[in-house]
This record gives structure tokens, sequence and C-alpha cells, in this order.
């Protein structure tokens, strides 16, 4: 018996080969145009191409020369660009990727002390505000995790509400007559306190973002960070997510951004694990200056066997009606007024 057959009769069509530049990954920094070309064989012949950046059109052609993405009001980090090419009713795409970075490198700061307080070594501090004559604020470790009004000048708290021996406490923020106060994780979760008495009136899952760290808030929302370079816009009511920025400087994103304040239109955070404060554009995510808090509390001065891993730089606080700076450490037995100074 013949067998009789045809090459080819059961094979689909082949797919265009097609292929896009920028490489995958490569770094530009925003306000740069990105030259962005789609390559395809010589027998193609398409209708049109579309060129979009995170899925918003922003170029179409008809050939294979290139088109120019305009990166001045796009959001830093990464960015994917796909090319769609339609031909005969048909389309295929190809894609890459970029990563926006600031547009130019920080200002870099240094330190002034003008006036050293004490500051209670049992505090893990995660969360520092001021307010009213007094400083607020949040330690954590589990079981051992607090609330606290401060007197300045004395160190000594003159009221404390106890976490539950469950949470790990985190930052918080004041909003009104209350105080939002994160936690780290299992559970993650957000206590809302009575500012004035400090009593806890709710518990609010915490679904934003990989764990609770750093809070702080402009008057009209919530900004929150979670271990990574990304900080979080919530409703100051609802305490739902409303959008984010990832924070960059010129070179990378600024990853363990940590503890938080808000102050006159720029986020001031600490760099966990560093002697860093970094400055950012809440509306942008770009790092608009670094204050080196090197020798702050000097390694001479610390005692024998203090954490040096643990008992990190964490805590800042703004006296917005005296115009004073606080910062402070983990654990650490001073609590500083600084002024910034440009290097």
């Amino acid at each position: 018996m013949l067998a009789f057959g045809c090459a080819g009769c059961n094979k689909k069509p082949q797919a265009t080969s097609l292929s896009i530049t920028p490489e995958a990954g490569a770094s530009y920094k925003q306000g740069q145009e990105v030259s962005v070309k789609l390559s395809y064989p010589a027998d193609a012949n398409p209708d049109s191409i579309v060129y979009t950046v995170d899925s918003v059109r922003f170029a179409s052609k008809k050939d294979s020369s290139a088109v120019s993405l305009k990166t001045d009001a796009m959001h830093l980090g990464p960015r994917v660009i796909t090319a769609k090419l339609y031909q005969g009713g048909k389309s295929q795409d190809a894609s890459t990727n970029i990563v926006l970075l600031a547009p130019k490198a920080p200002e870099l700061y240094t330190y002034k002390v003008e006036k050293v307080y004490p500051h209670d070594t049992s505090s893990y501090t995660e969360g520092l505000l001021y307010q009213d004559g007094y400083l607020y604020e949040s330690t954590g470790t589990k079981g051992q995790s607090t609330l606290r009004k401060v007197n300045l000048e004395t160190g000594k708290a003159v009221q404390v509400a106890k976490l539950d021996s469950q949470y790990f406490g985190e930052g918080s923020a004041i909003i009104g007559n209350k105080i939002l106060m994160l936690t780290w994780k299992d559970p993650k979760v957000a206590l809302v306190y009575d500012k004035n008495t400090f009593k806890l009136l709710s518990t609010a899952p915490n679904n934003v973002g990989v764990e609770g760290w750093g809070m702080t808030n402009d008057g009209t929302k919530l900004y929150m960070d979670d271990s990574t370079n990304r900080i979080w816009f919530l409703n100051k009511d609802t305490y739902q997510q409303i959008g984010f920025v990832d924070v960059y400087d010129d070179q990378k994103g600024i990853d363990s951004i940590n503890e938080l304040e808000y102050v006159d239109g720029k986020i001031y955070a600490n760099v966990y694990t560093t002697d860093i404060i970094v400055v950012i554009d809440p509306k942008t995510g770009v790092v608009l200056q670094k204050i080196d808090m090197k020798n702050l509390y000097p390694e001479n001065q610390r005692p024998e066997g203090f954490d040096e891993g643990n008992n990190v730089l964490n805590g800042i606080a703004w006296d917005a009606k005296g115009k004073r700076m606080f910062v402070t450490g983990k654990k650490w037995p001073h609590l500083y007024q600084v002024k910034f100074v440009k290097k």
C-alpha cells in the first residue's frame, strides 16, 4: 500500500520574527528620550505598528523607522515598552523594558548638632513624631512594643500604651485626634488609637505592601513604606491604597526605606541599617538630597556589647512650629536636635 502525503500541509504558518530595542534592562534618566525600534523580516508588510509604554499608546508607524519615547512625566522604575505589528487582520508583538532613574544626582548634605536630649534606651524606635510640645514614639520588638508620649526634655514617657504580645510595632502617624500605628508582620495590621487617651479604638488589616514599616502624612493622605523602595499612598480615613511612587536616585532604586517624616512638601526617610537619610519628592519618587549622619552617635561612645546590627539610626521628627529637626536611633541614649548642612 502506498502512502501519499504533502510535506507541510498540516503545519501552521510560522510567526514573523520580531525584535525590539532598546535592550531589556537598559537604564535612562527621567527626561531623556528613548529611541524605540521594531525590527522585522524584509518580506513583512505591516499595515501599522503601535507602540505602548505600560499599555499606554505613545506612537504608531507603518515602517521600521525608530520612534521616540519622552520620559519627562513618567514615573521612575521599570517601564514596559511594547510594539504591536498589525498585518492582514492579524497582530504580533515584541516587548522590552527599561529602568527610569532620577534625572540628576542628589545633593549631598551632612549635619550639625544643635542640642542633645536624653532618650530611653529601652525604646526600639520605629516611629517618631513631634506635636504639641511632646514626642510620640512607637517602638518595636514582639511582646515589648509600645506607643509612647514622651517629655522632650527628660526623655521620660508620660503616657504609654502596650501592644498585644502578638504584635511587633512599627511606624506611626498622627491624623487629627487619632494615632495610626503599623505592625510589622504575622499579623500585619494597623492599630488606631485615641491621641489623648491612648485607648485602642480599632484594628484594621493592612493588605498594602510586603510588610509594615514607616508611616507619615501630609494632612490629606498617608504615606507608608514596606521594606522595598516603594512608598504607598493611603486614604487618611479608610487607610485604603490610592497610589504609590518608587524611590530612585540617578543610579538605582533606594531599598529599605524605613521611618518617614513629611516636612514642607518633602519626605525625609531613614535608609535601614545605614547612616543615611534621604529626602524624597513624594510626587515623583526622586531622591533630592542624601544626608550622611555618620558619627552622630560615635562608636567609641557606645557601651560594650551594644548591638550594632539592630540598634541603628532610625527616627526623624519635625517640630513644624519651632522649625526643629530631631533624630535618634533604636535604643540610643540620646535624641539629637540637628540642622542639615550642604557639603
